[in-house]
């Protein structure tokens, strides 16, 4: 059985033939262009057909509907039963506001027979070209159902352009098809492009095996519902699929629309415009071409009658839209207003009774009103002067600190030095926060701050700084933003529009030589791995004093300010408040600052900073990574000691290795060990005069390694290779010398 849906066309130009007068042709056309054009159906035209409302366009007779596209039959299809039908489809509903009419579609199948060994087809096609009628892309999906099935659906949308398309349906046995999903396992669903107007199913006869045709003979196929369809696994085992609505039928979503044009076309041409009633609106369709009409908001009805759009009188529904207020009706709409004696928000149902103010209390409430305002007035004006004045101080701190100098020879020498705001600072440290700190001195505290994509930096927040220095201090950052050593932290910027500028450094993640060397729980620190942290950091401090220009003395050298780098490469910090020393200038401090058992001696007595200050500190250095002693450290006794002093005292009686720690005493010879603590006595001398240039003791350390071509080597080299890099072949095959010993090796690695 095949349902074809056509439309009957009416031939005007073989009518003419037949008519013999002009009146009878004026009679004919004037009939057409009511019944085609714009229609208005009479009381006597039937509202329903059986249990299904017809509204107006469709009606049942050619003057009941829109025209003949729109044209229903009530047919009897049982002893007192009436159904509508479209063409030769039954409609099942019709619904105005979605523009939408479902009805019954057959089911296409592909049935195996046992008895002849071949397989029955049973298709169907359905053509709505040149109707106001396409299938729903929304609602409808094209739907196989069975095992080893490939389903096709046909047709064309879009001014005639072929549509194609299938879904595959697999099962191997009864266990592995499951309900409710219609996934690929047992069904399949596939969707279907807008303004699909021409169907047809088919199968594909070479997929279907027959392996599974022992408990699954049918394979279905059709366009349907998918919000009505949900999927049973007995519609794959037996033939209740066919069972539904007595003749395998199932409901499918037909969107229709009036005309081919937009709202904005039609709506200029009154005489075949559709939306007719008062307060109705036109919409084009979502489907294809075409519009539909709706009431406006507010009103209910048929909008393709006169005056079939009505108000909705909101107030006398059953749920009172004003709660406890009173409801009144609008057109289109309504209001609610609070009871008398009340005052509120009716529409959500807050009206509370008023209440009677005496003229004292109406006098407080204007009176706390009126300071209220000018309170909230006078704290914008505060804020105001507040911001302006900040403004203002940022400018002077910046002018203060040299800022606009430092500007001005940042562009002339191009430099990579970069001048921070206060507000980037707060967001990298968020806000200063205490568990973003890194250390804290006596020069001030150090921030870890996070200024985005992976980009770490170390802040500095000086607690003061004199007014000397704030003259200077621009000039100071653009020499010391030109340091560039391998075994010097890296000045990045600054931030001088504060009170104190801070300072911004690259960011050395492996903490510092004091918490190496008194914090961490590492027993085994090579001496090789020592001596190379030694020989950086006097490297680093012999260029601050005689490469960069003009000259700097550090002022602070201690353990906690020497970084740790990768593979334990050491890195001096903190230089950014040392001082600037031009040749044949001293350095005269009206406060001594510095960290107590590593000031020198003479800068306490003196007041004189110097270079040779820096090497007094570099040697209680040297003598903690000899000792592992703090600076300042605690004798078995209880007695607080000078750990200088201690050394001196132990070298002078000989009792020397009663300090040091036991792996240095275990990995260096005698003469190795007194080489080394000669050289630290040397840094430590009272006089600054009688101890050597940070140069000399770099050079020292360095000759280490040749110092009587001592090849000594640790009790597990394993254990020093860990602390270093791995050595590169250039570093191996450069330099005069194609062998060196073990310690010279370590050292030179770490360089």
């Amino acid at each position: 059985m095949r349902i074809v849906s056509e439309l009957v066309a009416s031939t005007i130009s073989s009518e003419l033939a037949a008519m013999s007068s002009a009146i009878a042709l004026v009679s004919l056309l004037f009939q057409l262009l009511l019944a085609v054009a714009s229609p208005v159906p009479d009381s006597s035209c039937p509202t329903k057909c059986g249990d299904v409302d017809i509204p107006y366009p469709f009606g049942v007779g050619i003057n009941c509907s829109w025209g003949i596209r729109f044209n229903l039959t009530c047919d009897e299809v049982e002893t007192g039963v009436k159904k509508p039908f479209l063409f030769n489809v039954e409609v099942h509903s019709v619904s105005l506001l979605m523009g939408q009419l479902r009805f019954l579609n057959p089911i296409s199948s592909a049935c195996y027979n046992p008895n002849y060994n071949n397989v029955t087809y049973t298709s169907w096609w359905i053509n709505f070209e040149d109707t106001p009628y396409r299938f729903s892309d929304l609602h409808n999906k094209f739907t196989g159902i069975g095992c080893d099935t490939l389903a096709y659906i046909i047709g064309s949308h879009e001014s005639n352009i072929s549509y194609q398309s299938g879904c595959v349906s697999m099962c191997d046995d009864e266990e592995s098809i499951v309900s409710d999903s219609c996934s690929g396992m047992g069904c399949c669903q596939t969707s279907i492009p807008k303004n699909l107007k021409y169907y047809e199913v088919s199968f594909d006869e070479y997929f279907n095996n027959s392996a599974i045709w022992r408990f699954s003979r049918c394979s279905y196929a059709v366009l349907l519902d998918a919000e009505w369809f949900e999927f049973q696994t007995s519609y794959i085992t037996t033939t209740q699929l066919m069972q539904i609505n007595s003749d395998g039928r199932v409901p499918v979503v037909i969107d229709w629309a009036i005309g081919n044009e937009t709202c904005e076309v039609a709506s200029h041409d009154l005489s075949s415009y559709a939306c007719i009633s008062n307060d109705s609106e036109c919409i084009d369709s979502s489907n294809g071409p075409g519009y539909l009409c709706n009431c406006s908001t507010g009103y209910q009805g048929n909008p393709y009658v006169s005056d079939g759009c009505q108000d909705i009188n909101e107030c006398n529904q059953q749920r009172n839209p004003c709660s406890d207020g009173i409801c009144q009706n609008l057109p289109g709409n309504y209001s609610c207003d609070c009871p008398e004696g009340k005052h509120g928000d009716a529409y959500n149902g807050t009206c509370i009774p008023n209440q009677k103010l005496s003229l004292a209390v109406k006098a407080v409430i204007g009176t706390s009103i009126s300071l209220t305002f000018l309170l909230v007035f006078g704290m914008c004006i505060c804020m105001i002067y507040q911001r302006r004045k900040l403004i203002q101080s940022r400018k002077r701190y910046f002018s203060e600190h040299g800022g606009m100098q430092l500007l001005e020879e940042m562009r002339k020498l191009s430099l990579a030095f970069r001048i921070f705001s206060k507000e980037e600072l707060e967001r990298a440290t968020n806000r200063f926060d205490k568990s973003r700190i890194l250390g804290q001195g006596g020069y001030g505290t150090v921030y870890k701050g996070d200024m985005g994509d992976n980009q770490f930096v170390a802040i500095k927040q000086p607690k003061v700084i004199n007014e000397r220095q704030k003259k200077e201090f621009g000039k100071e950052m653009l020499i010391l933003s030109q340091v560039n050593h391998r075994n010097i932290v890296k000045l990045l910027g600054c931030c001088l529009e504060v009170e104190v500028p801070m300072l911004v450094y690259e960011f050395v993640p492996n903490g510092n030589l004091f918490e190496l060397i008194h914090s961490r729980n590492i027993d085994n620190l090579p001496l090789a791995v020592r001596l190379n942290i030694a020989r950086d950091s006097a490297d680093a401090l012999a260029y601050l004093h005689y490469s960069a220009s003009p000259r700097i003395i550090h002022g602070d050298v201690k353990s906690a300010n020497i970084l740790l780098h990768e593979n334990y490469t050491a890195k001096v910090s903190d230089f950014g408040a040392s001082r600037l020393n031009p040749k044949d200038e001293d350095q005269f401090a009206t406060l001594v600052q510095g960290t107590c058992g590593y000031l020198d001696p003479e800068y306490l007595q003196t007041c004189k900073l110097t270079e040779k200050s820096d090497v007094y500190s570099f040697g209680v250095v040297l003598l903690e990574l000899l000792t592992r002693k703090k600076a300042i450290y605690f004798e078995e006794n209880g007695e607080e000691t000078s750990l200088a002093s201690s050394f001196i005292l132990a070298k002078k009686e000989d009792r020397l290795e009663e300090l040091l720690d036991n792996q240095v005493t275990s990995e260096g010879d005698a003469e190795l060990i007194e080489r080394i603590g000669e050289m630290a006595v040397q840094c430590l001398s009272m006089k600054g005069e009688e101890r050597p240039t940070m140069k000399n003791v770099a050079d020292q350390l360095n000759s280490i390694r040749k110092f009587k071509q001592h090849p000594w080597t640790p009790p597990n080299a394993e254990d020093i290779e860990s602390f270093l890099p791995v050595p590169s072949d250039a570093q191996m095959s450069t330099g005069n010398t194609s062998y060196i010993p073990k310690v010279a090796l370590c050292i030179e690695y770490a360089r």
